[in-house]
């Protein structure tokens, strides 16, 4: 892989990590168009690392907050307040349960799927973020419940699926569960978080294989391209979700997809 390659899969991995269209989608197209696909999963994983610094810089105060929450409870300590941040921990515990269930039943289909696939999966991605754009909830509540992070969780499960949006599939789920809209973009990638480190502890294995396929140089210039594009699109994408703007994607990812399928078919 030449440095050029690897800085251009770094920032769409940036761009498509945080905007819904599906990051691991359009890594598996691009590798597939450079004649990359001998890459190891684990190169991915890095760039998904790159992108999580992003999510813990932004969401920084919310994190800290939670793990005191979390030592205050275990020291017996709580303070007035506490329960909501108990829930959000709750949630996420779940959600991550879920989603390394659904993830692990879904690894073969990951690692096989088809461009074609990928392509037909980048227009249900567009179909659901175009219903979720138009849905009104008559109800929402601020902190997620067991069941709205088993929902979540669920959805971030079928989203490592390459085409399918890992956060436009969450924060859908989450509004379509009742979850208010700056709540569901943060509770996504916090769920984010452990989903991305179990990930990169299962693929350390293939760190051998990595060395003999990405050079230490291209990998760093990947992941730090990767991380400062992401920054921005993440910054970006939380206005939108605020503003119920995720529909917009749903011009990109639907004729893209469909333009895609008819490419594979025909060559």
């Amino acid at each position: 892989m030449t440095v050029l390659q690897s800085i251009l899969l770094g920032a769409i991995q940036g761009v498509a990590e945080f905007l819904p269209i599906s990051s691991s989608g359009h890594l598996a197209l691009a590798a597939h168009f450079f004649g990359q696909t001998d890459v190891p999963l684990l190169f991915d994983v890095l760039l998904h690392v790159a992108t999580l610094l992003a999510v813990l810089i932004v969401f920084r105060a919310p994190i800290l907050g939670l793990f005191a929450v979390l030592g205050r409870f275990v020291l017996r300590k709580p303070l007035e307040g506490d329960e909501e941040g108990l829930r959000m921990i709750l949630a996420v515990i779940i959600g991550t349960a879920v989603t390394g269930a659904v993830g692990f039943a879904l690894k073969d289909l990951v690692e096989n799927l088809a461009p074609l696939w990928i392509s037909a999966c980048m227009v249900i991605t567009g179909i659901i973020l175009l219903v979720s754009g138009r849905y009104q909830p008559k109800k929402t509540v601020s902190v997620p419940t067991p069941l709205q992070g088993l929902i979540v969780g669920l959805a971030q499960g079928i989203g490592v699926i390459p085409g399918i949006s890992r956060s436009g599939s969450t924060i859908a789920a989450s509004l379509f569960s009742g979850l208010d809209r700056k709540k569901a973009g943060e509770f996504s990638f916090l769920l984010s978080i452990p989903a991305i480190l179990a990930a990169f502890m299962l693929e350390l294995k293939d760190a051998d294989n990595l060395a003999g396929n990405v050079a230490l140089l291209p990998l760093v210039l990947g992941m730090a391209t990767a991380f400062a594009v992401g920054f921005v699109s993440l910054k970006f994408l939380l206005g939108l979700i605020n503003r119920g703007r995720l529909g917009w994607f749903a011009a990109y990812l639907i004729p893209a997809g469909l333009g895609l399928a008819a490419y594979f078919l025909t060559h």
